[in-house]
């Protein structure tokens, strides 16, 4: 097989990987890759770069030993040595800004990298959350100003959505089937027979690299939109006094019944990718309502607890402002220390404007990074009878382990115990969503 005058199979047999990024994403990626092919690890942070070589990965989603069985990868943060690769494949963060729009820098200049090096017959593959579409209408004008190429002609883009599940040991890169897609049909056997290599699970090839990224933002998405619903269930419920997890779990003993929890909603996609969807929606003339409605609920979590918090405390007549409140889990979700878009976050700045003195407690979390990418610092250890308030906001096994009892400890005699996350049973906490 051909593709305007190149051939596939010695392609396929010369085969050299750079890897753009080397995040969450890109190193599980680099490493299944390098167990097979020679492959370059690029990432701009030195700091990133040096810990790999070290054979540390302070994601904690790969392990020494997984580091050292993908023997053909090497790790770089000088962009100069991914000039002889011919496929690049971009996993960068794709972000949102304060304004909730999508915010595609980190992609734009991952692709102005690629387009420094791109060669005649090379593939681009992007991996990175985005709206449909903006692999061709974003990324390939950049490719080509780049190059000096033309797309299609003289090199070729695919798509294959990232799935890795932080903290998830269980569900692996290999073992979570894998979207592919290609800019040619025969681009799209070349892309799916290259994923095909690593993952156990199997592909599926999508018709159309717009398809593939309509698939990987719908996904999360529709999670969103799931969590917004018992999310506001809980409100409700609330009111009404009635226990949100006893409905639940009686609703749960139907076979068809969806076991989604209320919660803060944050993290890398959840929580960022309904609005890349909602921004190519409005672009296009159409208000995605649902959509919008859900993440309005999920995003004002953090000071519904808050006022939850305030109200049981004024019950307790204990003064809210200058109170000392402990919050137990920095993370977006249980058992990682990923803080990413973390909605704990917007819980201690509503504690904040209630003047109230937060410390926030979580083993997992790598103290340097909270400060720089929440403004927060974590303490080592709650102090004991320090507290006017405890609330549980991450389901640790650390915490799980603990009893009611270890845990108001930390209170002073007269205080309040809120559980976002059900770490409790319903007669231990004073409130929970």
């Amino acid at each position: 097989m051909e593709v305007n005058n190149f051939n596939v199979a010695n392609f396929m047999k010369n085969i050299k990987i750079a890897i753009i990024g080397l995040g969450y994403v890109g190193l599980p990626l680099a490493v299944e890759f390098g167990k097979k092919h020679e492959v370059v690890g690029f990432d701009i942070n030195q700091a990133r770069i040096d810990e790999l070589k070290k054979g540390i990965d302070s994601t904690l989603e790969t392990s020494l030993q997984e580091l050292n069985d993908a023997s053909r990868l090497s790790y770089t943060f000088d962009k100069n040595d991914i000039a002889d690769c011919n496929i690049f494949i971009v996993t960068v963060p794709t972000p949102i800004d304060e304004f909730k729009r999508p915010d595609l820098i980190p992609l734009q200049k991952a692709s102005e990298t690629v387009g420094l090096f791109l060669k005649k017959d090379d593939i681009v593959i992007y991996e990175s959350t985005v709206y449909p579409g903006a692999t061709e209408e974003v990324c390939v004008p950049i490719l080509e100003q780049y190059s000096g190429l033309k797309f299609n002609i003289d090199f070729y883009c695919g798509y294959s959505p990232e799935r890795i599940n932080p903290g998830d040991k269980e569900h692996r890169l290999p073992s979570i089937k894998k979207v592919t897609a290609g800019s040619t049909p025969e681009i799209a056997d070349i892309v799916d027979s290259l994923y095909q290599e690593i993952i156990d699970a199997g592909t599926h090839k999508a018709s159309s690299i717009k398809v593939a990224e309509a698939a990987k933002v719908i996904e999360n998405t529709q999670r969103d939109v799931n969590i917004a619903l018992i999310n506001e269930l809980a409100l409700i419920f609330n009111k009404l006094d009635i226990d949100t997890e006893s409905v639940l779990d009686a609703a749960a003993s139907k076979w068809n019944f969806h076991p989604f929890r209320p919660g803060l909603v944050g993290g890398h996609c959840i929580g960022v990718d309904p609005y890349y969807l909602t921004h190519k929606a409005i672009e296009v003339g159409y208000n995605p309502e649902i959509i919008l409605a859900g993440r309005r609920i999920n995003d004002q979590m953090g000071s519904y607890v808050a006022n939850q918090v305030s109200k049981l405390m004024m019950k307790e007549l204990i003064q809210v402002a200058d109170a000392n409140v402990l919050i137990m889990g920095l993370t977006f979700k249980e058992n990682c220390p990923d803080i990413r878009n973390t909605r704990v976050v917007d819980l201690v700045n509503a504690l904040n404007d209630f003047n109230c003195n937060v410390d926030v407690y979580d083993p997992w979390v790598d103290k340097d990074r909270s400060i720089n990418e929440c403004n927060i610092k974590p303490i080592d250890k709650p102090a004991k009878g320090n507290y006017d308030a405890i609330i549980l906001t991450v389901a640790h096994d650390e915490f799980k382990a603990l009893s009611e009892e270890k845990i108001r400890s930390y209170g002073k005699d007269r205080h309040v115990l809120y559980d976002i996350k059900y770490l409790l049973k319903a007669n231990e906490s004073d409130g929970r969503l």
